[in-house]
């Protein structure tokens, strides 16, 4: 049996329609644009209606993402959803996206790694596929974290935003794949820091959904070290520098933890796609949804060498490296 390459045949993204900018925080909770965008360079995110599930902004993408790649439903037998924010405690919001695009067959499952769940998804998908499990994979980060935010709470509500992003994946033989593909994913976690970011609720604990907490400052102290040693990994594992790389997609959630990782790693700043000014911190789906900008705008392309990038509540983190 041939080597086997997954590889990105298409993208697309989802937002809900509602935009919340930060004078519009400040109007309710004590904070300033002025304030917001020097700690975190975010001014606006998204905000999902009233009833806008986390499954309808996946579904959104999915579709897309299907267009883009040219195909159907029918030709998908893997869906893997990244959330923290899913529909119900059970099922998994995966099988509502699957049943929204009338698929009656393969697999769909949740995945849940916070914010690093995208980049885990990819990982998952991609062993799966070369393992022969599937052969065409949708890969989706959607999120509603507008519903576990305590609006009272100026220093986390004025974080976080909903939406989603989504790619397809294709087992190729590597012959056909040539350099194209994934090329090497790491992952990582340490359960010793739940208590720097996690969700004061759950099922088995309290019975309720719960609020996000977070010590902004200790998360902060530990991003930039953690997102460094996986990328160094990344680099180790193919032989890569930061002077390869065409375009670093990092997570989406404080501009000054991605520009102090871009330049602790070397990676000059016209290489990173910024989009945390226009989303906020969408949580699993920041990375495929700045994915999806860089793509429509013509950024990313063909042949390009992309590294993604990710650290979440957990702590979780990790990388991957895309040949586009």
């Amino acid at each position: 049996m041939s080597e086997l390459r997954t590889v990105v045949l298409g993208g697309g993204s989802f937002l809900p329609q509602r935009v919340l900018t930060n004078a519009e925080l400040a109007q309710t909770v004590d904070t300033s644009d002025e304030w917001i965008v020097q700690r975190t360079g975010i001014q606006q995110r998204y905000i999902a209606a009233p009833g806008q599930m986390t499954s309808d902004l996946g579904l959104g993408a999915a579709k897309l993402a299907l267009e883009d790649a040219g195909l159907e439903p029918s030709d998908i037998d893997l869906i893997v959803v990244a959330t923290s924010t899913p529909d119900n405690t059970f099922p998994a919001s995966a099988v509502a996206i699957q049943h929204g695009l009338g698929m009656r067959h393969g697999a769909a499952f949740d995945m849940q790694a916070v914010c690093s769940g995208f980049v885990y998804g990819m990982t998952t998908a991609d062993a799966m596929l070369k393992a022969g499990q599937a052969k065409r994979a949708l890969v989706i980060g959607a999120e509603t974290f507008s519903r576990i935010l305590d609006w009272t709470d100026r220093t986390t509500c004025v974080l976080f935003g909903d939406g989603a992003g989504a790619v397809v994946l294709e087992a190729q033989p590597a012959s056909q794949a040539g350099e194209r593909g994934i090329l090497t994913s790491k992952l990582r976690s340490d359960g010793r820091h739940k208590a720097k970011l996690y969700v004061d609720g759950g099922p088995s604990s309290t019975g309720t959904v719960g609020h996000l907490r977070m010590e902004g400052k200790e998360v902060f102290k530990h991003a930039v070290g953690m997102i460094t040693d996986v990328i160094v990994a990344v680099f180790d594992a193919t032989g890569y520098t930061a002077d390869d790389i065409d375009w670093f997609v990092p997570h989406q959630a404080n501009k000054r933890i991605i520009d102090s990782s871009a330049h602790k790693l070397g990676i000059a700043p016209e290489k990173v796609v910024l989009t945390v000014n226009q989303h906020g911190n969408t949580s699993a789906a920041s990375i495929p949804l700045a994915l999806d900008v860089a793509r429509k705008d013509g950024r990313i392309k063909r042949g390009d060498l992309v590294l993604l990038e990710a650290m979440g509540g957990g702590f979780t983190w990790g990388a991957v490296l895309v040949r586009w």
